[in-house]
């Protein structure tokens, strides 16, 4: 089978490698003349046979429906269109409209394995006909791990629930990291526990929060014991975004990765200004001392009038 690869990015470029060793026959196009085989998306549909499969692998949005509107003016009908970026499921209907009014077919599919997935194979979930996920299966079977493969790929439903279930994938694994992390800082602030790397390390086999993510932490922790090298900053892709959205829509309880979103909104404040308030709040009602901002140590402004509540309780044990 040959197919066609749009995107060679550190997933896209591993995605190549993995399927042609796996027997696949891939040409792939990329800005990037470095790693394209291709000059264009014209020169790349003009090497592929028919009926034409072209994978989609760009950064979700206005990149991909870009990549969409080309592909529906250079392929014909018959030909198939994968995309494996993490777009947001309520575009995919929109982008099997676009291709479908030219006869192209098109399925969706949600991609984890991140840059281990070359060697490690990649979990897949696909949104889509039957008939043209039957067809690309032995694509799915050249990216996916070897072993079962229900354990690795499903077809999840019609156009658009493979990129639904990567969204809540991606949900739960904002989750499962800020309890990771949570856990770590707590054992960081005990002073008795002298070896927390060793803890996590030790906590990989046989206990029931054993896991892959786990194991990146521990992997984390050895290159960098301290994480000095690393910034307390945090982006997200949007999809946990999405998941947060979707439960709110459907009345569902998500409070671990509602939190966990949030957690990373945090990470990118210096200066909290809502924890601003919570400490004046705190020094008004019950008196207690409000660590000073720098600017004001600067300022040489730290001899702030006592509030009232300080004035009524000082400071022997007020309202919390």
């Amino acid at each position: 089978m040959h197919i066609g690869l749009i995107g060679l990015g550190k997933m896209g470029f591993s995605m190549r490698e993995r399927l042609r060793r796996n027997g696949i026959q891939v040409t792939g196009f990329d800005r990037n003349p470095v790693v394209s085989d291709v000059g264009s998306l014209t020169e790349l549909a003009a090497v592929l046979p028919a009926p034409r499969i072209a994978w989609v692998m760009v950064p979700s949005g206005e990149t991909t429906a870009a990549v969409i509107n080309d592909l529906s003016e250079l392929l014909s009908a018959g030909d198939l269109v994968i995309e494996g970026g993490n777009s947001r499921y309520t575009e995919d209907q929109l982008h099997a409209d676009k291709l479908g009014s030219e006869g192209i077919r098109y399925l969706d599919c949600g991609v984890s394995g991140g840059v281990w997935g070359k060697d490690n194979g990649y979990a897949l979930m696909v949104g889509g006909d039957p008939t043209d996920v039957a067809e690309a299966m032995p694509v799915f079977d050249a990216l996916r791990p070897s072993g079962a493969r229900a354990d690795s790929f499903v077809h999840a439903g019609a156009t658009g629930a493979g990129h639904y279930a990567k969204m809540v994938h991606n949900g739960i694994e904002y989750g499962l990291m800020q309890a990771y992390a949570e856990g770590y800082e707590l054992l960081a602030a005990q002073e008795n526990v002298n070896d927390v790397p060793g803890i996590l390390r030790a906590w990989q086999e046989g206990t029931v929060i054993r896991s892959w993510l786990l194991e990146l932490a521990v992997h984390a922790l050895e290159d960098d014991p301290g994480l000095t090298r690393v910034a307390g900053y945090v982006e997200d892709s949007g999809e946990g975004r999405w998941t947060v959205e979707e439960a709110m829509k459907a009345e569902v309880p998500t409070p671990a990765i509602a939190a966990a979103v949030f957690a990373r909104f945090a990470s990118r404040q210096e200066d909290s200004p809502a924890m601003k308030l919570v400490a004046a709040l705190r020094g008004q009602f019950g008196g207690h001392a409000v660590k000073p901002a720098e600017s004001a140590v600067d300022a040489g402004e730290t001899g702030a009038a006592p509030s009232a509540a300080e004035q009524a309780v000082g400071d022997s044990g007020g309202p919390e």
